[in-house]
């Protein structure tokens, strides 16, 4: 093993063979910064599609494509990246699992608390991994962030606040329908982002209160291939909610496809000697902030981490982050019961809303151990 002076990862000659399963519109950004971790070797894309998949396959220079049941089948690939709509996660977790293989799932890792933590079982009983997004935590910003935090540079974290406010992704994605439907929506769309990025600073929750609504029965898609189509909202599309966390800090937290503009910062969190303005946790670059006590402003906190985070890698270094633990024989930080547990606060605050009480969440994680 040597490192590779461009970038400051660990060049290696073993590879991990990796396939995909599903080929829409995020899989081109795995695809694409896949490329640049030496550990990455995609061999194989699958979709329910398979000139999709082929079409994926030819842009990318992957050598092979076809059905997910011969991905599933095809015994070279060892671990296997989820791609799929929502709804459908936890079937083919449950899926890539059964055939042999690891697997890291794009967000959310699954619909609820019980089908997530039963993958959870069953990796364990067959002694395999499961990784999951969102993985912009590991990014140089949001490190920058916890090092900070960990170092005392805001006092003791008395609060934080996470927002994300926009008008939906009607306007930009060709198929937007999934979004509007359970598993869809702001939060958990959304929110892991958020939650994940707050449990890496703040360690894990404990408890929630949530309220939650709809803001429009209907929307109408504006781009693909029928724009202005009809699509029926079956999910709460603005929630608001509290988290309280472990450590005793307390989170107020809003996402919403609800909001036409605003000027709320998207993530902060504040201590007893200052505040922390963090970037937006659905990227891996950015420069936080900090405003001191008896300052007179915001002050840039200088961002120095490895290279393998930097933003340019938009999407994928959690898998190559997993497939490295993997060879290493330790923890990848990633983790399922991470994405269990932010799956299992996003629950937690709908159901709050729905039976009008605060929530104790049944999960908890480690805080994974800092990108040093």
């Amino acid at each position: 093993m040597h490192t590779d002076g461009r970038r400051g990862f660990a060049s290696i000659e073993w590879r991990m063979k990796i396939g995909i399963i599903g080929c829409g519109k995020i899989s081109g950004a795995y695809l694409e910064c896949a490329r640049l971790f030496p550990v990455l070797e995609i061999t194989r894309c699958a979709d329910l599609l398979p000139a999709q998949a082929r079409a994926r396959a030819v842009e990318f220079g992957v050598p092979q494509s076809g059905t997910v049941e011969e991905l599933l089948m095809d015994s070279k690939i060892e671990l296997v990246i989820n791609l799929t709509i929502p709804a459908a996660h936890a079937e083919v977790n449950r899926a890539i699992l059964e055939s042999g293989k690891h697997v890291f799932c794009e967000k959310p890792f699954a619909l609820d608390r019980a089908e997530g933590a039963r993958l959870l079982e069953l990796a364990g009983m067959k002694n395999l991994r499961i990784g999951s997004a969102p993985d912009t935590f590991l990014g140089e910003a949001h490190q920058t962030c916890r090092k900070l935090i960990d170092a005392g540079g805001i006092g003791e974290v008395i609060a934080a606040t996470a927002f994300l406010a926009s008008h939906g992704p009607d306007h930009w994605h060709p198929n937007p329908e999934f979004f509007y439907q359970p598993g869809g929506g702001p939060l958990f769309d959304m929110g892991p982002y958020y939650l994940t990025a707050l449990v890496n600073m703040l360690g894990p929750m404990a408890r929630v209160t949530g309220f939650a609504k709809k803001g429009f029965v209907e929307r109408f898609a504006t781009v693909g291939g029928l724009p202005g189509r009809r699509m029926e909202v079956g999910t709460p599309t603005h929630v608001t909610g509290v988290v309280e966390f472990v450590s005793g800090a307390v989170a107020t937290v809003i996402m919403s496809f609800d909001v036409w503009q605003h000027t709320l910062p998207l993530l902060q969190v504040h201590g007893t000697t200052g505040s922390l303005d963090a970037p937006d946790p659905n990227l891996t670059g950015g420069i936080p902030r900090i405003f001191r006590a008896g300052g007179k402003d915001w002050e840039n906190v200088r961002v120095a981490f490895p290279a393998i985070y930097r933003v340019e890698y938009g999407r994928g270094a959690g898998v190559a982050e997993m497939a490295e633990a993997i060879l290493a024989g330790r923890p990848h930080r990633a983790s399922g019961e991470m994405a269990l547990h932010v799956v299992d606060a996003m629950q937690a605050l709908l159901e709050s809303a729905e039976q009008e009480r605060a929530i104790g969440l049944s999960t908890t994680c480690e805080r994974p151990v800092p990108v040093s």
